[in-house]
């Protein structure tokens, strides 16, 4: 397939687009031979393109990848940890293409956690002015008379406060409680703050779903890839947002 010769010398010379332009402009740039002239489109596959005559090892834009997975206790939502606690890279290790986690869950929390390689998404979703719901089953103890009141009032958090949180009790017994806890910007440690603020204590946090994703019966540590419905639903919601590339989104429209 044929592109601009400046795109393929950005992805395969590690040069930017600017910098690509005026290698071609100074004439070092060689197609099949000939000397290349800004403009010009080639095939990464088909055609030989030199670099101050020495070749450009070619390569396609990577695959665009994106998963849900289900993120036990105990790991990192990083690559790497320079602790040495387990990371969740190692739950997808087997993925040709290097993904990364979109947004974060706590060490101890668990349950669903999107991966990609698409940057702009990832960017999108994480944007400060975003409002994708995020919704916990919370399991607590304590004194829990009364208390989803306090739970889904807002909270500052590093300055500023957040929305109000949608709270339903699912089950009690004695001193402990199941609870079904939505919020709308995610901020730091925001579900274990306000269980903290209600004067009980978080015994385990599980994210279920994230907009229209929804986790269902995916076990700790497995992953799966997004269906087309719910990529379509997800670029959906972020278009609602008007925080992503308008041209790229129609794609999956």
């Amino acid at each position: 397939m044929e592109e601009r010769l400046q795109k393929i010398l950005a992805r395969c010379a590690d040069v930017s687009r600017r910098k690509a332009e005026e290698l071609i402009a100074a004439g070092r740039v060689r197609v099949n031979g000939n000397t290349a002239r800004l403009g010009e489109q080639a095939d990464a596959e088909e055609d030989v393109i030199e670099l101050d005559g020495a070749c450009v090892k070619t390569r396609q834009e990577p695959q665009l990848v994106y998963l849900m997975l289900c993120k036990p206790r105990g790991f990192v939502t990083t690559m790497h940890d320079e602790k040495g606690r387990r990371s969740v890279a190692e739950l997808v290790a087997d993925v040709p293409e290097r993904v990364y986690p979109v947004g974060r869950l706590d060490y101890n929390s668990e349950g669903l956690l999107l991966m990609t390689n698409d940057g702009a998404l990832a960017n999108a979703l994480m944007h400060p002015k975003k409002s994708i719901d995020k919704t916990y089953l919370v399991w607590v103890s304590g004194y829990i008379a009364g208390k989803e009141q306090s739970l889904s009032q807002p909270i500052e958090i590093d300055g500023r406060k957040t929305s109000p949180a949608a709270v339903q009790l699912l089950h009690e017994a004695d001193t402990t409680a199941l609870f079904r806890i939505t919020i709308h910007e995610g901020r730091n440690r925001q579900i274990r703050r306000l269980c903290e603020r209600a004067e009980l204590a978080c015994t385990r946090l599980r994210r279920v779903q994230e907009g229209p994703l929804s986790l269902g019966n995916l076990k700790p540590g497995q992953y799966r890839p997004l269906t087309d419905a719910e990529l379509h639903a997800i670029f959906e919601e972020i278009r609602k947002c008007q925080v992503f590339n308008a041209k790229k989104v129609e794609i999956f429209l």
